[in-house]
């Protein structure tokens, strides 16, 4: 630990035994800002998100150094800010950082508050007027490495590396990352003291250092490098053989001059902190928690007591004041929320909790959190007396912890239970001696009960009705337990409870939902089971270690139930989460316990045939290149295909290397270029050997034969399913090779499998949401929608259509629901950029009902901040209204995509809540077992194919009612085969 507090002068200069530590504070601020979710003071609405970061990442350090390596202690440290207003570079150059947007609103009152967090924690706070934070941090550098210390500035910033010596180091904390003279030379070419010389030609757009114009960062250090300094290139700019590079350094030379006066820091600043006072001593604990009361920050209050050994509750809140902000009304002046209910939008897509919630979180909030408070459970009598209070309250968080992630695999370990707030039980059931030694009990860890005897106690409560089950992805714990013949109903799920309310604002896992609802970090994993090579399963862990980290994650899912829970009904949301969330998790975990099967030999035969053919490819590459390199390196790619052949289009990635992406290799594909077509064609091979057939059979279930992928739901924006270990959802069904790996995944014995896909889902249901006739119509009609939409634009008629005109009106229907760009569709097309936009513009003219639905969602997001589905269920986009033209324009395209995809994403999951008990009902056996977009996988018996496809079709095209009755009729086709491919 390093104990902190200023030592105000008393202790002597600094020695070549010291060593200091600078942070930039700029850097902590943002990254703290911007990494985690809006955070208010309780009661008042005082924004804190940022100090609470802040907070927690100088206490880290405060805890740890900068590198957590031993002997890396600091005997100095200070953070470094900037001050307000103009420097001496606005004087140098009026436009120096005039571009830079101003700090959002709610940031603005928490500047001051980390300045007092800072000195709070013993810290000092340093800045002055008239220079940068860069500036001091120089200073201080240069003055400590004078004497022989070391020096470490915490921070990433590319304008400090130019201050790299032997003596002075740099730490980007944010990606965990020492930098040295190495890593400035990978980032520009040149050595820490050649830093200035490059950023005086490349200019910084961020900051409005003009530079010079044509010479990013390879080219000044490809010049610097040969010319040795700025002033010997200037001199000598006539002699540069590039005619444009030589007539903009012969142009914009006294611009270079000034670039270098901005980018040059300042080393001898009149500091009014003088260096003997940045040494350190023991950090005072009552000031650090008065602050930290002061900002209801419990978790860290409670963290830095210990540490400490300071009695919190002795200690009053700090009176901290606050600079920019004034607080909120009371809530009976706010007006009314759109919904009329408790709680309201922000207007930014962030809902604002209502007094109700507000007064849970505190209540819950008060309630301090105790890992050694929490009991382990080691005998059935005890246990039983748990069960009994569970059933006077009513409701239990349930957690399991198995040996394993995969829950088709794991053994249970033990299982924690939490009913009241702050008290919290753990039942271990499978510890077993770390070393290996068995012990008394079969191996087993005494303390114990007998798994059998637990789970004959568990049971009838799990499955009791009457009881609620709260788990944080409960999917999981229903498939575990339910391979021990448990299945708990009914349960909530705080993991989709968040989902539900907040999708797009923020992740939905444990970890960051206690920080955001809590303020609180739960016990890592890691600190548990340790990690990599190191790395243990839960079954090894101590018990007292395992009670603290397993009933913890069962209190906090209780807590964040208590505060969830309520605001589906205060925003009005409670149908989507009952009628198309809770309902998945069982559905999900039967098809993943299901399975399916896959033929191990032919997925042997296609990675002999995808070898084969890759290598034949491979053989075409060299010989069109001229030469044998490496593919895979996209370094030597971009050589051959840039440097060499000079193809048009390369561009430079920010390491200075050509780029090489899959988007920059399809687009030279689609302009005729043969070499990128053969390398995508190569990719694409060896993607699928190393992705499905190498990979696929080593996902087979050792006890079952089969394959169960994991679907996850609180995975996407839109509420689209994804899946993993393995991924199926991504087998391409366009290229032939992709559709024989689709050949592999088969029936069992005696039985068929079934694809029921739905046709052009989502075209259907913006024609419903469009309100758009002719598409409308035709739908109606079962007619051909692309000939039609073709017909429509280009006015030929229907029969007798060349198939390349339906088929560039395919691509625009579908690419419109994506927002797809004329650049985009000229690739796609094989036609000009001009043609391309053309075809786009008539297609609205003749649908002019797309282009309304689209302003008025971009209206609508931009107002609210967030889009809804014909279900209501919301895509959340809180920066949309970012003052960064492109990123608002994606948000804006995926605004207009949310609505449509998600519905057809909302229709589907309707369908798939329903098929079991359906099939059930008609007395069928078939069981539905995969989900891949539009598309339902079933097996069943071979004589009840055409029983199953009509009931199958039935329920999917009729799920959306009796919820809605759309304005065009939904078409399933489902056909019937051996294997998954012929059925599709």
């Amino acid at each position: 630990m390093i104990a902190l507090m200023s030592n105000q002068s008393s202790a002597p200069a600094l020695t070549e035994n010291d060593h200091l530590i600078l942070v930039d504070g700029s850097t902590f601020i943002f990254r703290a800002y911007h990494a985690l979710p809006p955070l208010t003071r309780k009661p008042d609405g005082l924004p804190v998100g940022a100090v609470s970061g802040f907070c927690n990442m100088l206490w880290k350090m405060i805890q740890e150094g900068p590198t957590k390596e031993k002997g890396d202690e600091p005997t100095h440290f200070a953070v470094i800010f900037d001050k307000s207003g103009t420097t001496f570079r606005n004087d140098i150059y009026p436009e120096y950082k005039a571009h830079r947007p101003d700090a959002p609103e709610d940031l603005i009152p928490q500047f001051g508050l980390i300045r007092e967090a800072t000195r709070a924690f013993g810290v000092p706070a340093i800045e002055q007027q008239g220079y940068e934070a860069d500036d001091l941090i120089a200073t201080y550098a240069r003055q400590a490495a004078a004497t022989g210390a070391r020096v470490t500035i915490v921070s990433g910033d590319k304008d400090l590396m130019q201050l790299v010596t032997d003596r002075i180091g740099m730490v980007d904390t944010m990606k965990n990352k020492v930098i040295g003279s190495e890593e400035v030379f990978e980032k520009f070419g040149v050595g820490p003291d050649k830093v200035v010389e490059v950023q005086s030609l490349a200019g910084d757009s961020v900051d409005n250092v003009p530079g010079v114009p044509g010479i990013g960062l390879k080219t000044a250090a490809l010049l610097i490098n040969e010319f040795g300094d700025l002033e010997t290139l200037l001199l000598q700019a006539e002699t540069i053989k590039q005619k444009k590079r030589r007539e903009n350094l012969i142009e914009f030379a006294e611009q270079a001059r000034i670039s270098k006066q901005l980018v040059q820091l300042k080393e001898d600043v009149p500091v009014e902190v003088p260096m003997e006072d940045l040494s350190i001593t023991q950090v005072n604990g009552p000031t650090a928690l008065g602050f930290l009361k002061a900002m209801g920050f419990t978790t860290l209050t409670r963290k830095v007591a210990e540490i400490t050994s300071t009695d919190a509750e002795a200690v009053e809140p700090a009176d901290v004041p606050v600079v920019g902000w004034t607080p909120e009304k009371p809530a009976e002046e706010k007006p009314e929320n759109n919904s009329g209910t408790e709680g309201g939008n922000t207007g930014n897509g962030l809902w604002t909790p209502g007094a109700l919630v507000e007064a849970k979180k505190a209540e819950i909030s008060s309630i301090s959190i105790d890992s050694s408070a929490y009991e382990t459970v080691s005998d059935i009598a005890r246990l039983k007396e748990w069960i009994a209070e569970i059933y006077e309250i009513g409701h239990v968080a349930v957690d399991t912890e198995t040996s394993d992630l995969n829950a088709m695999q794991a053994d249970l370990v033990g299982v924690s239970l939490a009913a009241v707030p702050g008290k919290a039980c753990y039942i271990p059931l499978g510890h077993v001696d770390g070393d290996g030694d068995l012990l008394g009990g079969g191996g087993l860890v005494p303390g114990q009960i007998k798994l059998s005897d637990a789970l004959e106690v568990l049971k009838p409560m799990l499955e009791d009705r009457s009881i609620l089950k709260i788990a944080q992805n409960m999917k999981y714990d229903w498939l575990v337990l339910s391979r021990y013949g448990i299945e708990m109903t009914p349960f909530d799920d705080t993991m989709l409870l968040s989902y539900v309310l907040d999708a797009g604002v923020g992740g939905n896992g444990m970890d960051e939902l206690a920080q955001r609802w809590l303020d609180h970090t739960p016990i890592p994993f890691k600190e548990v089971c340790g990690s990599g090579r190191n790395m243990i399963t839960f079954d090894k862990v101590p018990l007292n270690k395992a009670t603290a980290y397993a009933a913890e994650d069962a209190d906090v899912t209780l807590r964040l139930w208590h505060i969830l829970k309520p605001r589906l009904a205060a925003e009005g949301m409670a149908h989507v989460y009952e009628r198309l969330e809770r309902p998945m998790v069982e559905t999900l975990a039967k098809m993943e316990h299901r399975g399916v099967s896959i033929d191990r030999q032919m997925l042997s035969r296609l990675s002999g045939d995808f070898a084969q053919s890759a290598a034949s490819v491979e053989a075409e590459i060299f010989e069109m290149a001229g030469e044998s390199f490496n593919i895979g390196s996209p370094k030597q790619l971009g050589e051959i295909l840039f440097g060499k052949m000079g193809l048009p289009g390369g561009k430079k990635t920010k390491t200075g290397a050509w780029s090489t992406s899959a988007s920059v290799l399809e687009d030279l594909a689609a302009q005729g270029e043969p070499l990128p077509s053969k390398i995508v064609e190569w990719r694409q091979l060896s993607k699928l050997k190393s992705t499905y057939t190498d990979a696929l059979p080593n996902y087979i279930n050792p006890e079952t034969g089969r394959v169960h992928t994991s679907f996850s739901l609180a995975s996407t924006t839109t509420g689209r399913l994804s899946s993993s270990e393995p991924n199926i959802q991504n087998i391409p069904i366009r290229t032939e090779a992709g559709r024989k790996i689709r050949k592999a995944f088969v029936a069992a014995k005696g039985k068929k499998l079934i694809s029921a896909d739905y046709s052009q889902i989502e075209l259907r249901v913006l024609a419903h949401m469009a309100d758009i006739p002719q598409l409308k119509k035709a739908f109606a009609e079962d007619l051909d929608i692309h000939a039609m939409t073709a017909s429509e634009m280009f006015g030929v008629p229907i029969e007798g259509m060349d198939p390349m005109i339906r088929r560039q009106a395919k691509a625009i229907n579908f690419g419109i629901i994506y927002g797809i760009s004329a650049f985009g569709l000229a690739n796609q097309l094989g036609i000009s950029r001009g043609e391309a936009g053309d075809y786009i513009k008539t297609y609205f003219q003749r649908f002019p009902g797309i282009q309304e639905y689209m302003e008025e969602t971009k209206k609508f997001v931009h107002a609210n901040g967030y889009v809804e589905t014909i279900f209501g269920r919301r895509a959340h986009y809180p920066d949309v209204n970012t003052k960064n033209p492109n990123m608002r324009q994606f948000y804006e395209r995926a605004a207009i995509n949310a609505p449509i995809q998600g519905s057809a994403a909302d229709i589907i999951r309707r369908a798939m809540v329903r098929m079991d008990d359906v099939l059930q009902n008609s007395s069928l056996e078939a069981q539905m077992l995969l989900q891949v977009h539009d598309e339902l996988i079933f097996e069943l018996p071979e004589d009840q194919v055409e029983e199953t496809k009509n009931i199958v079709i039935g329920t999917m095209e009729q799920a959306a009612e009796p919820a809605l009755t759309l304005s065009v009729p939904l078409k399933v086709e489902a056909e019937a085969a051996d294997n998954w491919d012929e059925a599709h």
